[in-house]
């Protein structure tokens, strides 16, 4: 939700690159947004392929046209990922609030006839989790060397949807033979990863691998942070790569810093034999949930808080509408 002109520039994101591989990053996703509205993209993904970073573009599809994709590639691009809401068209296009089923298909087709590896993404919900075979089915059809199933995580926007975008218990169950008997359908030839949703689970995920241990993102006005929803916990102060190096983001900053280690953990994380495991959880829903990130996840069944999420799941009526964001005025 950036504004162009803050956006960094060429030769920042260049830096940016070069300090990550320097610091030992091996993989780069360039996403958004929609990072195909740079008109530079060609050019970082050159300076990416140059440095030896292995470059993922994540994108909607919309821009992405053969001039666009052959110039990619020529770049160095080595994984591209579409995004997909639905094979139920009218639905799909309600969710992402913008027609482009026949532009995803054709942008499909065309990263296949490139050579490129190719991912299908599509985030599950109430709305659509009852069409997972489909979904399935629809991304092998589309040639993907993988399709990425995760269920909706609840924060930010999500969590105002809340109520629309929880699946029954119900759908979750039916979900899973549907998710098992596919990933041996289609084993040897499309990687099927689904993610059930942390609502359902006894205990948390590692969200990130643990906060500041493998994952790094930059926005696109230059914000360092340890995972993609962390500008949500309003108490952190956050780091510009404008004012400073990734290796001192990385290792010295405090908000790299802040949950790292289990120093931080209040009970009964600390004491928890999982922590090493989950760590706790993930600390943008424990502050979304609780307004303390140091607090236990609610969905783990250990939380003094965990009747967050009883009383979460028990509302399923669920509005009429989604409510969308806006780019402010």
């Amino acid at each position: 939700m950036t504004r162009a002109e803050q956006e960094l520039s060429t030769e920042d994101w260049k830096r940016v690159f070069t300090q990550a591989r320097d610091l030992g990053v091996l993989q780069l996703g360039l996403s958004g947004g929609e990072p195909l509205v740079r008109k530079d993209l060609e050019e970082l993904v050159a300076h990416a392929r140059e440095v030896g970073l292995y470059s993922t573009l994540v994108t909607s599809a919309l821009g992405l046209t053969a001039k666009r994709a052959e110039a990619l590639q020529a770049a160095g691009i080595d994984h591209v990922q579409i995004s997909f809401q639905d094979t139920d068209a009218a639905n799909a296009d309600k969710i992402a609030g913008i027609r482009l089923g026949r532009q995803k298909q054709e942008a499909a087709a065309l990263v296949k006839s490139l050579g490129l590896a190719f991912s299908v993404n599509v985030v599950l919900h109430r709305g659509n989790l009852d069409r997972l075979g489909e979904i399935i089915d629809y991304a092998a059809e589309l040639g993907a060397d993988r399709v990425e199933l995760a269920n909706t995580q609840y924060y930010g926007w999500a969590l105002t949807n809340r109520a629309m975008l929880m699946p029954t218990r119900e759908q979750v169950e039916r979900s899973r033979p549907v998710a098992e008997a596919a990933i041996a359908r289609h084993r040897g030839r499309m990687q099927v990863i689904y993610v059930l949703p942390d609502y359902y689970e006894q205990y948390p995920k590692p969200c990130y691998g643990g906060w500041g241990n493998v994952y790094l993102l930059v926005t696109p006005d230059g914000k360092a942070l340890p995972c993609h929803g962390a500008t949500q916990i309003t108490d952190l102060a956050l780091v510009n790569v404008r004012e400073h190096d990734l290796a001192w983001i990385w290792r010295e900053s405090p908000i790299f810093n802040a949950f790292r280690g289990d120093d931080w953990m209040q009970e009964p994380c600390r004491s928890c034999p999982r922590k090493a495991q989950d760590f706790g959880g993930c600390r943008c829903q424990a502050f979304a949930l609780t307004g303390d990130a140091r607090n236990t996840d609610p969905v783990c069944s250990l939380s003094p808080r965990h009747d967050l999420i009883t009383l979460a799941l028990a509302d399923t009526a669920g509005p009429l509408e989604y409510v969308y964001r806006n780019v402010p005025a």
